[in-house]
């Protein structure tokens, strides 16, 4: 039996003969890849939509900051390629160069892009909403862990963004023949993501000639995991409002440098890995920002709820007392209706504003 589209992990006795990258309805081709990456970001939407809840934020906001984040957010990981990758959209004439830089379908999305774009939309997202950066960011990313997760797993249908060589009992076995038959065994070899190594030892796995190397969407996709279990746990606990947001950037900036090592695929300047930079950047910044903030205190915590815009203009009161309660209401006289012309600036202000 031919198992060219199959991936293996001999290690741990653990063989898939068939794994497609992706599918046809109507003649057009719909990549797995692309399904994740949309899970993912539903899932991200829904996690931070319960969290908020828990947080006393309104729903409404989660919907508005999530359809203003896509389109950026895909441009951001798409510039970010490009950039580092420029001799390859250059070479052609302006047409050809345009159109290969808008072909996202061919693949070239990086993960830092999309969150450096996310995280401005963010900001400016909460500016016009006057809301709190901090505590809208950290209901935000925990569920952001999870999307990356499962962007890496669609890595996988594509055999991408794999690791160097390894007989490790956790190798990933995937059929040369696969490339070959893709048309991009030839790419593979010329941007040194295939290389000798793993050509010149490559294993027979079930009469398929093997290149064996590291699962690299397997192990950043458990960081991403553990950072998250470890960031809803903590949530609670939390001492200043974008605690969790830089914890976030500290524990994917730790899996990242460690994984991005293994990687063949890294961006590059010169002789050092983009990611890896930007990630041990990302580790002394956060860890240094949370040290920071907790032994000078300036820290600030806001629990007051953030409501829409409807219930805000009303002084942040949601409409939803009982006939007893608004009856008390009218007999309560002046005590009651100062009582709450006290409360309306800080229900509309949304609490103390802070800023990562």
């Amino acid at each position: 039996m031919i198992m060219e589209n199959g991936i293996f992990f001999p290690g741990i006795h653990a063989f898939f003969g068939n794994i497609p990258s992706g599918f046809t309805i109507l003649g057009f081709e719909i990549k797995i890849y692309a399904i994740m990456v949309f899970i993912g970001f539903v899932l991200a939407y829904k996690i931070a939509q319960f969290i908020g809840k828990k947080e006393g934020i309104s729903d409404e906001l989660y919907l508005d900051f999530f359809l203003a984040m896509v389109i950026p957010s895909i441009v951001g990981a798409r510039l970010y390629y490009i950039l580092f990758r420029l001799p390859n959209y250059t070479s052609g004439t302006f047409g050809e160069n345009l159109l290969a830089m808008v072909n996202i379908r061919q693949g070239g999305l990086a993960v830092y892009g999309g969150l450096i774009a996310g995280t401005i939309t963010a900001f400016i997202f909460c500016k016009v909403k006057k809301i709190s950066a901090g505590r809208f960011a950290d209901t935000i990313f925990p569920g952001v862990l999870i999307g990356q997760m499962l962007g890496r797993w669609g890595n996988f249908f594509n055999r991408e963004a794999f690791g160097g060589f390894t007989k490790s009992f956790l190798r990933m076995a995937i059929p040369v023949n696969y490339f070959d038959k893709q048309g991009t065994l030839a790419y593979y070899l010329d941007e040194g993501i295939i290389t000798n190594d793993m050509l010149t030892n490559m294993e027979q796995v079930k009469e398929q000639a093997c290149i064996t190397v590291w699962p690299t969407f397997l192990l950043e996709g458990m960081c991403c995991l553990t950072a998250f279990i470890i960031l809803m746990l903590y949530r609670k606990h939390k001492k200043f409002d974008g605690e969790i947001t830089l914890l976030y950037a500290m524990f994917y900036g730790l899996g990242r440098f460690g994984v991005e090592a293994l990687r063949t695929d890294s961006l590059m300047a010169g002789s050092l890995k983009i990611s890896q930079v930007l990630a041990a950047v990302c580790v002394a910044v956060s860890l240094g920002l949370i040290i920071y903030i907790r032994i000078s205190g300036k820290g600030r915590l806001d629990t007051a709820p953030i409501l829409p815009p409807d219930n805000a203009s009303h002084g942040g009161k949601v409409e939803d007392e009982s006939p007893k309660d608004k009856s008390d209401d009218a007999s309560g006289g002046n005590e009651v209706e100062d009582e709450s012309h006290e409360d309306k600036p800080d229900n509309v202000s949304g609490g103390t504003q802070s800023h990562k």
